[in-house]
Formats: structure tokens, C-alpha cells, sequence
């Protein structure tokens, strides 16, 4: 075998006693995703192979995302167990939509996995494009008795334009989600959250993100602002743009790729002060679509009707109907 490889074991820890392969480490019980990152974080080791009766809360989908954050997913080889949940097609689509394409309820797979690794074409069959999910999202129940369980919806503010309102907005909705759902909001690598003299805001550093998910499982939302911090680990992300003439050649100048990589992205205008006329010639000439177009807002104003808009555009149903349309409605 090819390299030196870690096991973490449980209810198979007999099982994979008995695999012929070379081990550097071998761990057995039952661990939080933080008991694995203080262990093997900066711990060189060809795959992780872990029986996943021995991460605690293994069913709940956002405890696997968490590991695929914090760990290399390439690396990890999944022993699962019989569970109804673990082998749901939504379940198995979702560790396929994280990175994670090597698992296996077969022993002897798991030895010809270390040195044949699955690609995504091998695990294709898996991932359910058309019919559920992509990646782990927000259903309005948590465990739903047709489609089993949904998950957390997690989702990632970036600034594209500098200063472009991230850490104000996550804030603001998070003070209108609140009044109807179970909401976080985290900032990654920063210490804003503190002017607003909120103690629910948290501010964390960006390799804890995986943890902090995991930990706030009850949440049925998470807002990240995610500050410059790559965004590629979470399910959705909204690309906030403040659309002045000077901060727009500014951020084109610094990647003059930057539209053609927003294509099926969505764009938010935010502190924005063009009309309904201007946002269709950004479109044409960016050659992008813009999700949605948000004014300055007052932060010490509870209830904008906009942002209401917004969250309602987002799929957020419990969300007051509001019927107005014109100039800040979702542009499509």
C-alpha cells in the first residue's frame, strides 16, 4: 500500500483491526469533528479512514459537512453503517455534493479505495441534480417524513466590491430571520460584530467554521459574513456589489475574470443607489444577472420592507407575503 494512513474506529474497529494496510494511527471510540481537528490538523497521512459510528452525531448531515471543512476530502475513506439515514439517496448525495466520493459498507472496498480512489464519475450515480438537492440546504423542517433529513441552510456573504456591507447586512437579517426562525450569524476573521453591541453575534477564526456549524446544529439558518475567507466549503454564498463607478473598475481591474466566474452566482447590489434602468445595463455589459438590488439601510431601523423582500426571494416562506413590486423587487 501506497503511504501511511490513519484509522478512527468504533462498532468496526474489529473489522478494520484485520485490514492489511500500514497505519500510523489508530484511534477508537466515538469523537466530535473537535476532538478529530486538535488531533490531526498539520498530522501528515496518505487517507483517513473512519468508521462513522465513530464521529458522534453522524446522521445529521452538517456534522459531515463539518468534517469535510476541516479535513481534506480527498483524503477521507467513509466505513458506513446500516442505518436507513446514512444510506438515504439524499444522505449519500450530500457526501457526494462535499468533496467526499470514497465510501463504502463493504470492509473489503475499503482497502481497494486507499490505492483507487473514486472520482466523481464513479460516485455520479449518487448525486441527485434533478430531483432533491445539490448540497446540504435549509427545508423548513429539519427532518422531513418523505425526503428524511434536510439540514441547515448555511449561507456565505462576500464583499466583490470593497466594503460593500457585508457585516451590516448579515446583521440586519439576521435581526429579521430571528423573529421567525432559529438563526446564527458568524463572522469569519473579525471583530465588526462587537459595534453592534449584540451578544448573539459571534466572531470566530476561520478554521473553527467547520466546529462552529457542527455546534449549532439546532439552528435552522447560519449567516457567515465571510470576510475575504474563501467561500468555496458552503452551499451558498451571496457576491455582494456596491455598484459606483470607481469600486466596480476597481474590482475588474483586480480580476478581469471576475463576471464570467459569477455566471449561475448570485449577485447582490447592495448600498446601491441605481434604478430599475441602470441594473439592466449593468446586466448587459457585465453580462451578468442580478439576484436581487438593496438600498443603504438604516442599521437602527428593526423592519425594512426590502430586506423582507429579500428573504422572501430566498426561499425564507415564514417571511410576512408582501406584494410590493417595482424598483427593489428580484430581478431575474
Amino acid at each position: 500500500m501506497n503511504g501511511i494512513n490513519v484509522i478512527i474506529s468504533n462498532k468496526n474497529q474489529a473489522l478494520l483491526l484485520n485490514l492489511d494496510i500500514d497505519v500510523i494511527k489508530h484511534i477508537t471510540g466515538e469523537f466530535t469533528i473537535e476532538d478529530l481537528t486538535s488531533q490531526f490538523t498539520n498530522f501528515y497521512y496518505n487517507k483517513m479512514i473512519i468508521d462513522i459510528t465513530a464521529i458522534k452525531n453522524y446522521e445529521n448531515i452538517n456534522v459531515i459537512q463539518a468534517l469535510s471543512v476541516n479535513f481534506d476530502a480527498s483524503k477521507i475513506i467513509l466505513l458506513l453503517d446500516d442505518s436507513e439515514k446514512v444510506n438515504s439517496p439524499l444522505y449519500l448525495s450530500q457526501l457526494v455534493s462535499m468533496g467526499i466520493y470514497n465510501f463504502t459498507k463493504n470492509i473489503d472496498s475499503v482497502k481497494y479505495l486507499i490505492d483507487n480512489p473514486n472520482t466523481y464519475k464513479d460516485v455520479a450515480s449518487f448525486h441527485q441534480l434533478n430531483g432533491v438537492v445539490e448540497k446540504p440546504i435549509l427545508n423548513e423542517n429539519t427532518y422531513d417524513n418523505t425526503r428524511g433529513f434536510i439540514g441547515q441552510r448555511i449561507i456565505g456573504f462576500k464583499n466583490l466590491t470593497a466594503s460593500a456591507g457585508s457585516t451590516t447586512l448579515v446583521y440586519l437579517l439576521k435581526e429579521h430571520l430571528e423573529k421567525k426562525y432559529k438563526v446564527k450569524a458568524v463572522e469569519v476573521n473579525g471583530n465588526d460584530f462587537s459595534l453592534f453591541g449584540d451578544r448573539s453575534l459571534d466572531s470566530i477564526n476561520s478554521t473553527e467554521l467547520g466546529n462552529y456549524i457542527a455546534n449549532n446544529s439546532e439552528a435552522e439558518v447560519i449567516l457567515v459574513d465571510l470576510n475575504g475567507e474563501p467561500d468555496e466549503n458552503l452551499s451558498e454564498v451571496i457576491y455582494l456589489i456596491e455598484p459606483g463607478l470607481t469600486k466596480l473598475n476597481k474590482m475588474v481591474r483586480q480580476d478581469n475574470h471576475i463576471f464570467e466566474k459569477l455566471v449561475g452566482k448570485k449577485i447582490v447590489l447592495n448600498r446601491s443607489v441605481i434604478d430599475e434602468k441602470d441594473i439592466q445595463d449593468f446586466e448587459k455589459e457585465s453580462g451578468s444577472k442580478v439576484f436581487f438590488n438593496i438600498p443603504n439601510l438604516d442599521d437602527k431601523v428593526s423592519n425594512h420592507e426590502v430586506l423582507n423582500n429579500f428573504l422572501q426571494a430566498l426561499g425564507f416562506s415564514r417571511i410576512g407575503d408582501n406584494d410590493s413590486k417595482g424598483i427593489f423587487s428580484v430581478f431575474k
